[in-house]
């Protein structure tokens, strides 16, 4: 068995390797079916282990790590906000992650509603009666307090998996990580 405890997460950008010179044939593209495979079954196996609410809150947290790494690695935090978005669209859309859009912003409390299209980890999923973009929530939230400098936090108020079109994610501050019973209201 893998055993490497740790008390902190440890994960950093030059953790992905050197893809180019690991993958001179294939470079550093996959399919959308491969991702989502890790991603499903990944999360699949977290509830069964961990309940439901332990793998949602699993998933936020890899994302808003994630989200903090893409910001940190990819996107310049000097920018002024309006600058930063129009770089957060471009990165969002040439990594192939979805099609970027803030609908709302409140520049004095930092609340949001933000929009992804062709969302990487659920455009074109069955309708079922779960929102399953805890990753993206994450994702967004970590991009965003990286940005600010403040604790931020985001919940999907609406999901392709749930019948809509597009997943929408109203942004605030408060605490990165949350109780995904909060998202019941």
């Amino acid at each position: 068995m893998f055993k490497e405890p740790r008390d902190e997460l440890k994960f950093s950008w030059e953790d992905l390797g050197d893809i180019k010179g690991g993958r001179p044939n294939l470079g550093d593209m996959t399919t959308v079916a491969v991702y989502r495979l890790m991603q499903y079954t990944l999360r699949d196996v977290l509830i069964r282990r961990l309940g439901p609410d332990a793998a949602g809150e699993i998933m936020y947290e890899a994302g808003h790590r994630a989200g903090s790494e893409f910001c940190k690695n990819l996107l310049d935090t000097a920018l002024d906000t309006d600058q930063f978005v129009a770089q957060l669209q471009q990165r969002m859309k040439e990594h192939r992650v979805g099609i970027f859009r803030v609908e709302s912003l409140e520049p004095e409390t930092l609340e949001m509603m933000l929009t992804v299209a062709e969302d990487l980890d659920c455009s074109g999923l069955p309708v079922s009666d779960e929102m399953v973009c805890n990753y993206d929530e994450g994702f967004l939230a970590g991009i965003l307090e990286t940005y600010t400098g403040k604790p931020m936090r985001a919940r999907e108020v609406d999901c392709w998996a749930s019948g809509e079109r597009v997943c929408r994610f109203k942004v605030e501050r408060g605490s990165a990580i949350f109780d995904l019973r909060e998202k019941k209201d």
